[in-house]
C-alpha cells in the first residue's frame, strides 16, 4: 500500500464531498451544507497558500481516500496545533489514519515545536484509539463547539517536543 500526502488544492473539493455523508460526520455534528463545505474547503486551501496550518489530499494506491491536516489552536490559554483527520470507509482498518495522523504530527511539530491536541468525541472509539496508537495522552474531557450543540470530546494531547 502507498500512502502519500498532497498539500490541499483547490480542486480538492470533490475529497470534501466524498466524507460529507452521514456515516462519516455522526461524531462531527452531521453532514455540512453545500455552503460550509465550501467555506471549509476555503479555509483550507488558504492554510495551504498563506501558512497558518497544513491540509493535506490522502491518497492510497494513487486514489483519494480522505484528508487530514492541523491548524493553529489555542488551548486552555496556549498555542497549540489542533489535528484531523477522515479517512473514507474503503480504507478504514488498514492502518491508514494511524500512519497519516503520525506523518501529520511529525510536520506540524517540524514547523514549530509546541503541543499538539486532538479532540475526539466521547463516543468514537476508533478515533479515541487512533490518538492512543499515534502517542497522544488523554488529559481530560471537555464540550467542543458545533453549529446548533456542543459535543463532549476526549482531550488528547502530545507534548512539545
Amino acid at each position: 500500500m502507498t500512502l502519500v500526502l498532497h498539500p490541499w488544492q483547490p480542486d480538492d473539493l470533490a475529497v470534501l464531498e466524498s466524507a460529507n455523508s452521514p456515516e462519516m460526520t455522526v461524531f462531527l455534528g452531521g453532514v455540512e451544507s453545500d455552503e460550509d463545505l465550501a467555506a471549509r474547503h476555503a479555509l483550507y486551501v488558504g492554510f495551504t497558500q498563506a501558512g497558518g496550518g497544513g491540509m493535506f489530499r490522502i491518497e492510497v494506491d494513487g486514489e483519494p481516500a480522505g484528508y487530514a491536516g492541523w491548524w493553529d489552536e489555542e488551548h486552555e490559554g496556549m498555542p497549540v496545533f489542533e489535528v484531523g483527520c477522515a479517512v473514507g470507509p474503503r480504507w478504514q482498518g488498514r492502518g491508514v489514519a494511524t500512519e497519516v495522523l503520525r506523518r501529520v504530527v511529525g510536520l506540524a511539530q517540524a514547523t514549530d515545536p509546541k503541543p499538539v491536541v486532538g479532540y475526539a468525541a466521547v463516543g468514537n472509539r476508533a478515533s479515541n484509539a487512533l490518538c492512543l496508537r499515534v502517542g497522544f495522552e488523554l488529559r481530560g474531557t471537555g464540550m467542543f463547539p458545533m453549529d446548533d450543540e456542543d459535543f463532549e470530546v476526549n482531550i488528547w494531547v502530545i507534548d512539545a517536543p
